[in-house]
C-alpha cells in the first residue's frame, strides 16, 4: 500500500513539474523604454477583469504625457455601457535603474508620500517601433495588450496572449475589447509573420502594478 501511494505521489509530482516551473517563470520588463516614443495614444486590445473597468464597454484609451517634473501624466478614457464616456487621471514614476518599470497613482497628490497608492506597470513586450505593447505586472493580477490602433491583428494577438501565458499568466478570464483583423494568411504563414514582428525581449534576469 505505501508502495503505490508513494508512487502516486512521485507520479502526480512528475506530471504537474512542468505546470509548477512555467507558473514560477517571472514577469520580467523589457530592457529598454524610450518615454517619448512610448507617450501619446493608446488604444486597449484587452485586459484582464478589474473591478474599475467593469464600466467600460469599449473604445477604451490610455493617454501619456511627460511632464517638465519628469513624471508621466496619465488619462485613462472609455465609453460607458450607457453610451457615456469616462475617464480618470493620473501620474506614472519610473523606477530608478529599470526603464520600462513605472508606478502609477490614481490617488489624489497629497497621498503620492504612501506607498501603497502606487501600483506597478511594466512593458514586459514592446514593438520596435511602438506600436503595440503588453503591460503587466509580477503578480500577474494585471495585463493590458494595448496598441496605437483601435484594434489588432489576429496572428499578433496569439504570439502575445502565448508571451504572457509563458508568463505564467492565466489567461482564460481575458476581455477582449477591441476587434482583431483577420491577417487573411494562411494558419503557418500567419505564425511565422507574428513570430517575425519586431519585439523587445525581456530582460530575463530582472523583476515591478496598472495601466
Amino acid at each position: 500500500m505505501r508502495t503505490v501511494v508513494l508512487t502516486s505521489l512521485l507520479l502526480g509530482g512528475y506530471l504537474l513539474a512542468p505546470a509548477v516551473a512555467r507558473a514560477s517563470q517571472p514577469v520580467t520588463s523589457v530592457p529598454a523604454l524610450d518615454l517619448s516614443r512610448y507617450a501619446g495614444q493608446w488604444h486597449e486590445i484587452a485586459h484582464l477583469p478589474l473591478v474599475f473597468q467593469r464600466g467600460c464597454a469599449g473604445d477604451i484609451t490610455a493617454q501619456y504625457s511627460l511632464r517638465s517634473d519628469g513624471s508621466i501624466g496619465v488619462r485613462n478614457a472609455c465609453r460607458t455601457h450607457e453610451g457615456g464616456l469616462a475617464s480618470v487621471e493620473g501620474v506614472a514614476r519610473q523606477v530608478q535603474g529599470h526603464a520600462a518599470r513605472l508606478q502609477v497613482r490614481f490617488a489624489p497628490g497629497w497621498l503620492g508620500w504612501l506607498p501603497w497608492v502606487w501600483a506597478d506597470y511594466w512593458v514586459i513586450a514592446l514593438d520596435a517601433d511602438y506600436q503595440w505593447a503588453m503591460v503587466g505586472e509580477p503578480d500577474r493580477k494585471y495585463l493590458w495588450i494595448l496598441s496605437r490602433e483601435p484594434s489588432m491583428d489576429a496572428a499578433l494577438f496569439a504570439r502575445l496572449k502565448q508571451q504572457a501565458q509563458d508568463m505564467g499568466y492565466d489567461l482564460s478570464p481575458l476581455v477582449l475589447a477591441a476587434p482583431l483583423r483577420d491577417s487573411g494568411l494562411a494558419p503557418d504563414a500567419a505564425r511565422d509573420e507574428a513570430d517575425g514582428a519586431p519585439v523587445q525581449s525581456p530582460d530575463l534576469t530582472g523583476q515591478d502594478r496598472s495601466r
